[in-house]
């Protein structure tokens, strides 16, 4: 269940923008550790509200090779790739680790290459 609901929020959250989603994929006691950043769940959600009104746009390869499972937990890699209008896109390489409270994102260990909060796109996160 966990991969398909990771799967499900890239898909309905990311890809399409919609940050009326945030609430039904994270948990209200998640927080999220990226690149030695750490955030909250309101530090999240309100920076991904400002991103998803901007012109940037988001598509998710996943690898299928790379999933581990356990009951409340999923570890694995996906690649995002953002583009701007103007801006050559880029793909970004995730390592993550997701951990699950009631069928929500509690906590998320990642790191990514290129590091996504260091990127222009990214400069008002």
């Amino acid at each position: 269940m966990s991969v398909a609901l990771l799967r499900e929020m890239f898909d309905h959250m990311v890809v399409r923008k919609d940050a009326t989603a945030i609430e039904r994929f994270y948990d209200p006691t998640f927080v999220m550790f990226s690149n030695g950043l750490t955030q909250d769940y309101e530090a999240f959600a309100e920076s991904h509200r400002g991103l998803y009104t901007t012109d940037i746009s988001y598509s998710i390869e996943y690898d299928e090779q790379a999933w581990v499972e356990s009951a409340d937990k999923v570890a694995g890699r996906v690649w995002i790739t953002t583009s701007r209008p103007g801006e050559e896109p880029t793909r970004i390489e995730v390592v993550l680790i997701a951990a699950f409270v009631d069928g929500r994102i509690s906590r998320v260990w990642e790191t990514t290459w290129p590091s996504w909060n260091e990127l222009p796109a990214f400069a008002d996160y």
